[in-house]
């Protein structure tokens, strides 16, 4: 859901807001928690192996980690974090990998459970394309959050003009959302597409307008309040620098 145009009264429909809202109660916070976690896992896995643990290692921990945040181990000393579910997370994870390092725990934690279905072979071929100098944990899960933002956004702004018919303008014209090089001009685009270079132009206007609003809807579900989702398009632009 895009953030309310009219304030907060509105805005606290979305996951983290209710999450926040309902600290440890009730089941639909739980799920709206269930449904971050399955979209966020990978700046999680990716922050434990640059901690070093190993792949197998990691995709224990990781299952663990999220096995005692949906049992609400967490949420309860949240409260200075849980503004922002980006910041909630690595604060999160970094106390759990500590405390599970002090103890010596085992491998294959959490007691068997298995809250998320996650595909860590997956997961450890994305972290062996992770940079290799030296990105503290922290720098990783950051980037790596804003990546995965940035592909939640194209991916529903894809199934958008796939129930619209319009798939194949998106997949030709989505060049210009992601920055690639090398795109053609836009004459170029408009005899490919058959259509006027004009045409194109507020084609591409309009898909760079869906965008923005698709991703500060994308944002908006990782929030408690409305103010909070121009200060995280920041935090994105940063993650995204260079090194």
């Amino acid at each position: 859901m895009p953030p309310s145009s009219t304030g907060d009264s509105q805005f606290h429909t979305t996951r983290w807001s209710l999450i926040a809202a309902a600290g440890e109660r009730g089941e639909p916070a739980r799920a709206a928690l269930e449904e971050l976690c399955g979209a966020y896992w990978y700046p999680v896995y990716a922050f434990i192996r640059r901690r070093g643990s190993t792949a197998e290692n990691a995709a224990d921990l990781t299952q663990a980690f999220f096995a005692a945040l949906l049992e609400k181990e967490y949420l309860a000393d949240a409260d200075r974090e849980r503004g922002r579910f980006r910041a909630f997370l690595l604060t999160a994870v970094a106390r759990f990998v500590a405390k599970e390092r002090d103890r010596g725990a085992a491998l294959k934690r959490g007691g068997g459970k298995q809250p998320l279905s996650i595909d860590f072979a997956v997961g450890e071929s994305r972290y062996q394309h992770e940079p290799a100098h030296g990105w503290t944990p922290e720098r990783i899960f950051e980037r790596r959050w804003a990546l995965t933002l940035l592909d939640r956004t194209l991916a529903a702004l894809r199934e958008e003009h796939t129930a619209s018919g319009k798939l194949p303008l998106f997949d030709a014209l989505k060049v210009f959302l992601t920055g690639e090089t090398g795109a053609p001009p836009m004459a170029e685009f408009a005899e490919r597409l058959n259509m006027t270079e004009g045409a194109v132009k507020v084609a591409v206007h309009r898909l760079r307008q869906k965008y923005r609003e698709s991703l500060r809807a994308e944002i908006a579900q990782t929030v408690a309040a409305e103010g909070d989702v121009d200060d995280e398009l920041n935090q994105l632009r940063v993650a995204l620098r260079g090194p």
